[in-house]
């Protein structure tokens, strides 16, 4: 019973955790006071509840002693609540990694503004960290943990396109054909006055031309004109008269527009769709913005498209569908984001209002987006998915795969998931392009001693009351020569406040744990 009385329930004979213990009571910042941590991958969290008031903790001693004893005994007979070793090899890149994420920003002025995250790392396939910081709940001081849940917004797409690319090595998908063999209910289009055609691989790119949340064409081909007018270094009298009157305000205009999609109307529907096919309502008849297969315009209600397709072609609700992948995967906490179900662990959902402050989010229903944006998961899971993919792609370089079992998707169904279409991008990072469902940053090196870019994979989302992202940094070994799979880092982030970009942090979270890795080999 030692750790019944050891102070955050940390065990007493792992010296590294009991000095993390000792950090942890010492000042923090109020965002960072209640936390629940994992680490090595155990399933139990070292502090159930965090108590700060010490008369109630003299008032219900009783109870807790209880609580936490019969806690302590399934510890126990489920294995050790710790991997000392894993956590002594990785420590400063966990420490180095905690500081990134306690850094991360929702505005201009607040250090620290999304109430709760949660973060997940592994490498070469074993998870290595996973911590929950702030609340899941403010108003009654639930705390983050490994095991809450959080929408995870856009990542939605890159789950949606694995169920695409399972039915593409099935025989009953097609991505070439056009859309309308599988649901014909989606008009044919015309574009400035010819007949065009819309492709599932269109979708899986944002290559179709369909709109996202903004309605109005025009409105889209200015923001896009000012996004790449902010790129560019403004002529020089523009910046001797504006230096003098106004300070320099191109870092901040990305933010506002970021938070300027949270208001089109459309994010915060209430009515619930019975199927992804009546979902189509919402923009069937509406214009297309660009000719298909000609520019890239990233767009959820492609992907509402796409999965009516991937429900035909397989014959099954795209749910169902879905909710089969993800038994196989083994993520068991990934579900829709249906507001009827208890769903134990799901969090509360936050934005900033106007003046800065943090309030709880309207209801949404987000049954006319399942594949684009509307489910809900655990860092934990998004591990799992991360690491199934990056097993699948890298049998595809192995000279010689044999012994190893047969990874989620075909190895070239995998390799083509990961690999970069021309005429698309990607606004969390410039030097990417799209895939199908992914963000692919190649590697590149210009020049002999400069900037080395490494390949990595991510894919980002934003939804009302979360933010989020998943990336996957494949490992440099010699491909072909190593026979380890999978190998690399996997980060993912998830937060339950919208707006808030974290693929950056992300990135810089996995090249910590990256070096940490190589020392060690």
């Amino acid at each position: 019973m030692s750790r019944l009385f050891s102070p955050n329930g940390v065990c007493a004979k792992c010296p590294q955790l009991a000095a993390r213990a000792k950090l942890l009571r010492c000042s923090r910042s109020a965002f960072a006071r209640q936390q629940t941590r994992r680490v090595g991958g155990s399933n139990t969290t070292f502090s159930k509840h965090a108590s700060k008031s010490t008369v109630w903790i003299r008032g219900a001693a009783a109870a807790i002693a209880l609580a936490v004893g019969l806690k302590y005994r399934k510890d126990a007979s489920g294995g050790s609540r710790c991997d000392a070793r894993r956590t002594e090899r990785y420590g400063d890149a966990i420490e180095a990694s905690r500081e990134l994420v306690e850094r991360i920003k929702v505005s201009e002025q607040a250090e620290v503004g999304a109430p709760g995250l949660v973060v997940g790392v592994s490498v070469d396939g074993a998870e290595v960290w996973s911590e929950g910081i702030g609340y899941a709940d403010l108003e009654n001081r639930v705390p983050c943990g490994p095991a809450t849940v959080m929408r995870v917004a856009s990542i939605s797409k890159p789950l949606t396109s694995a169920a695409a690319a399972r039915l593409c090595e099935e025989g009953k998908l097609e991505l070439d054909v056009p859309v309308q063999k599988y649901v014909p209910e989606f008009p044919r289009k015309r574009f400035n006055g010819q007949d065009v055609t819309i492709t599932p691989r269109m979708l899986l790119s944002h290559l179709s031309g369909i709109r996202h949340y903004e309605k109005d064409a025009k409105k889209v081909m200015e923001s896009r004109e000012k996004a790449k007018r902010l790129l560019k270094p403004p002529k020089e009298d523009d910046a001797k008269s504006s230096s003098a009157t106004e300070p320099n305000t191109k870092g901040t205009e990305a933010t506002r527009e970021k938070k300027k999609e949270f208001e089109h109307e459309e994010y915060y529907l209430k009515d619930n769709f019975e199927s992804v096919t009546e979902a189509l309502d919402l923009f069937k008849d509406d214009p297309l913005i660009f000719k298909p297969g000609t520019t890239f315009l990233y767009s959820t209600h492609a992907f509402t498209l796409l999965s009516a397709a991937v429900e035909r072609a397989a014959g099954q609700h795209f749910l169902d569908v879905m909710m089969t992948m993800f038994r196989e995967l083994g993520m068991l906490n990934t579900v829709p984001d249906k507001n009827d179900p208890i769903i134990y662990h799901r969090s509360r959902f936050y934005r900033l209002n106007k003046s800065g402050r943090v309030v709880n989010c309207p209801y949404v229903d987000n049954s006319y987006k399942w594949a684009g944006g509307g489910f809900l998961s655990t860092v934990g899971d998004l591990l799992l998915f991360g690491n199934a993919l990056l097993y699948s792609y890298q049998l595809a370089h192995l000279e010689d795969a044999g012994g190893f079992l047969p990874g989620f998707l075909a190895p070239q169904t995998a390799m083509d998931l990961w690999s970069p279409v021309d005429r698309t991008e990607a606004s969390w990072d410039r030097d990417g392009r799209y895939a199908q469902g992914w963000l692919v940053v190649e590697k590149l090196q210009r020049y002999g001693q400069c900037r080395k870019r490494r390949h990595y994979v991510s894919h980002t989302g934003g939804a009302v009351g979360a933010s989020s992202v998943l990336l996957v940094l494949p490992g440099e070994e010699a491909e072909g020569r190593d026979p380890r799979v999978p190998r690399g880092v996997v980060v993912t982030i998830i937060t339950n406040m919208q707006s808030v970009g974290l693929n950056s942090t992300a990135l810089k979270i996995a090249h910590e744990f990256d070096a940490a890795r190589s020392s060690l080999e």
